[in-house]
């Protein structure tokens, strides 16, 4: 333990800096523990005094609050997102692209079960968060939209729409309830897209699409 612990008086930390690693240390608590985890189980995994979660939040609901809206901020997950080497090959940046958006669907629906919720929660006053899952999921579309760039020609269907369906076979393949634990590998998202599930030489002619088929998409 350090020497805040020990003497029960905090090391000086700005405010923001001090709230978020609270946050942070809260985080794998409730998801061990759901709502029940005590503040006193908190300061303990912070290194922290009791009382100094009480300096920065003014009550154990408050902290809670922080705690999901810090699970639910798509803002970790585009900046990820927006930093793939855009030199990589299509593939390649979509497979790392489907991880992200694993990581973040996998942690949601982990504090979700572990809170008994239904779905995202809402603010403190009662209203769901700025954007809600519109927003989320507009922001998410428009970051693999950019992923995809000038290869947007490349593909079948409109990158929009790509991004769109990326989004739902990541969603759909990672629900523990959809899945039945199985769920879909980034690489195996990434080619049902790409490549679809029938073996080369036995496709049909799509009686809906009259254009010459798309080059290959593993460079």
């Amino acid at each position: 333990m350090d020497s805040g612990t020990r003497t029960g008086r905090a090391s000086r930390m700005p405010p923001a800096e001090r709230r978020a690693a609270i946050v942070a240390a809260t985080l794998p608590l409730v998801l061990s523990h759901g709502a029940a985890v005590s503040t006193r189980q908190i300061a303990e995994a912070a290194g922290i005094a009791e009382g100094t979660i009480f300096r920065v939040f003014p009550d154990k609901e408050a902290l809670m609050c922080a705690v999901t809206a810090a699970a639910f901020d798509p803002a970790p997950s585009l900046r990820r997102l927006a930093g793939i080497d855009r030199a990589l090959p299509l593939r390649e940046r979509l497979v790392a692209a489907a991880a992200i958006l694993q990581e973040g669907v996998s942690g949601a629906i982990a504090l979700i079960d572990a809170l008994g919720l239904t779905g995202p929660p809402p603010q403190r006053d009662g209203r769901q968060a700025r954007g809600g899952h519109t927003g989320r999921n507009d922001a998410f579309r428009a970051a693999v939209v950019d992923l995809i760039g000038a290869d947007a020609h490349r593909l079948t269907v409109p990158a929009a729409h790509f991004a769109h369906v990326l989004n739902l076979l990541v969603f759909s393949g990672t629900h523990p309830k959809m899945t039945d634990g199985r769920p879909l590998a980034p690489a195996e998202v990434v080619g049902i897209l790409l490549d679809g599930t029938l073996r080369p030489g036995s496709r049909e002619p799509d009686p809906h699409h009259h254009h010459t088929a798309p080059e290959e998409l593993d460079d």
